[in-house]
Order: C-alpha cells, then sequence, then structure tokens
C-alpha cells in the first residue's frame, strides 16, 4: 500500500505536467490566432471593393476553422496521451506546422490578399526606384560617374568598334584593288 501512494503522486505529478503543457499550448494557439484575427483585420480593413471583402472574410474563416481544427486534434491527442496511449511528442509539432500552412494557403488564396500583395510590390518598386534617382543624383553631384554615364560610355565604345571594322574593311578594300593593278 505504502508503495501505491508514491506512483499515485508520481502520476498525478505528470497529468499535471501535462495539463500546464496543454495550457501552454492552448494559450499559445489562442495568442497566435489573435494576432492572425488581428492582420488579416488590418488587411482586409484596406481592402476597398465589396467583392475582394467577402473573399477575405471568406479566407479568413477558412483560416479560423482549419485553427479550430487544429485545437482540436490537440484536445484528443492529449487525451489519447492520459488514457495511455504512446502519443510523439512531434505529432503535436506536425499538427502545428501543417495547420499554419493550411491557414496561410486559405488566406493567400484570396483576391484581397492578391491585392495587398501587389501594392506592396509596387509600393516597394516605387521606392527602389526613388532610391536608385536619389543614389544617381548624389554620385553626380559628387563629380562620380553615375551608371547611364557608364551605360552611355558603354554604348560609345561598341559604337566606335563598329565604325572601326567599318573602316578597317575599307581599307582592306582599298589595299586590295590597288594590289590588283
Amino acid at each position: 500500500m505504502a508503495d501505491s501512494q508514491p506512483q499515485s503522486q508520481e502520476w498525478n505529478e505528470v497529468v499535471e505536467q501535462w495539463n500546464e503543457q496543454f495550457m501552454d499550448a492552448l494559450e499559445e494557439n489562442m495568442e497566435a490566432q489573435a494576432q492572425f484575427v488581428e492582420s488579416w483585420s488590418d488587411a482586409v480593413g484596406e481592402a476597398t471593393e465589396e467583392n475582394e471583402l467577402s473573399d477575405g472574410v471568406d479566407g479568413y474563416a477558412k483560416a479560423y476553422e482549419t485553427w479550430m481544427n487544429a485545437s482540436q486534434q490537440m484536445v484528443e491527442r492529449m487525451n489519447d496521451q492520459v488514457e495511455g496511449e504512446d502519443v510523439d511528442v512531434e505529432e503535436f509539432r506536425d499538427i502545428w506546422l501543417n495547420t499554419a500552412n493550411e491557414a496561410f494557403k486559405d488566406v493567400m488564396s484570396t483576391t484581397a490578399f492578391a491585392k495587398m500583395t501587389g501594392e506592396t510590390v509596387g509600393d516597394v518598386l516605387e521606392m527602389q526606384q526613388q532610391a536608385q534617382e536619389t543614389s544617381q543624383e548624389t554620385l553626380r553631384t559628387l563629380g562620380f560617374a553615375t551608371e547611364a554615364d557608364v551605360v552611355e560610355i558603354g554604348d560609345r565604345l561598341v559604337e566606335l568598334e563598329r565604325r572601326q571594322h567599318d573602316v578597317e574593311k575599307k581599307i582592306d578594300r582599298v589595299l586590295e584593288h590597288l594590289e590588283e593593278q
């Protein structure tokens, strides 16, 4: 009897540890979902057309459903573990990784996401162009050759080589003609 009490105490500690780990995982899941919802709300809030908004909300709903299914899977696997089934810890990680992939697919396949991505890429390209123009202007001001200057010099060199080749051909023809006489 004395032997069963330490085993019972040990079992209670293991179950308590599992419960703590589960609650930590559940809390992290809720935080991740809250961040996802917040970022998605910001993104959807910027969508202007009604069909984009509707598509964005549908994508969010699918992603949310995906997260909820993952939470259910986690609860089921934790119950299986509590009931004595040998559940590999990597299975829990895989559930979250697969869920994240699916949720991102749900969101990224929407027209609202495509529109925002397109706008972001456009903004980045515009900023890149402005930065390039500023750097070219700064180089000119400092008296350095700019990319445009180097390209122009390269074009002129190619043109000079072409002309030189034409002149050499003409000289060769004149020399041939003189030799024939």
